[in-house]
């Protein structure tokens, strides 16, 4: 088995569909939602108001710093899926291309990393989320089952003298380090 998708135990009974390139010419595969999850809008109150304050250069707080923080940080969408694949390869998770225009949804970092050894990790199984912020002005429900980003195995190639990856994953998601 070289690369491809499981299901986690989590999710077994779930009826979840594996990831699929949507066509013959497709590089990239359809992840869905594990489940309904609700996407708020990041156009709410405590941001509002740190805008208005901001505009109006009037002293803001630590907390009014810590509230729009707070609403502008992305949610974590479960996919149910883990990915298994080469030592040398990883899956790059990106949005679909009709997610920022149709519903306001956004990777916030742009790309996703997903590395070889997060498969099957003891923390969280592997399995896949994606990171998501709803830039529309509503709060947007994903049904369980909805497409919410996409998935690409790729190579990748290491510098000349790298003495990087002494160490073995011990957690889930972020767990390499801030």
């Amino acid at each position: 088995m070289k690369r491809g998708f499981e299901i986690v135990t989590h999710y077994q009974e779930a009826n979840l569909q594996l990831p699929q390139r949507a066509t013959k010419q497709a590089a990239g595969y359809d992840f869905r939602a594990a489940v309904d999850f609700k996407l708020p809008s990041i156009w709410r109150r405590p941001f509002l108001y740190w805008l208005w304050q901001a505009r109006k250069q009037q002293a803001l707080t630590d907390q009014d710093y810590l509230a729009a923080e707070k609403t502008l940080r992305p949610l974590l969408v479960p996919t149910g899926i883990k990915a298994y694949m080469q030592p040398d390869e990883y899956l790059l998770l990106a949005n679909r291309s009709s997610g920022p225009i149709k519903r306001g949804l956004i990777l916030p970092n742009g790309i996703g990393i997903v590395d070889a050894d997060y498969y099957n990790n003891a923390k969280n199984e592997g399995e896949i989320f994606f990171q998501l912020v709803n830039l529309g002005i509503r709060d947007v429900v994903i049904k369980k089952g909805d497409r919410i980003g996409q998935g690409i195995f790729m190579p990748y190639l290491q510098a000349d003298g790298d003495r990087g990856g002494l160490s073995t994953r011990t957690g889930g998601f972020g767990s390499s380090g801030r």
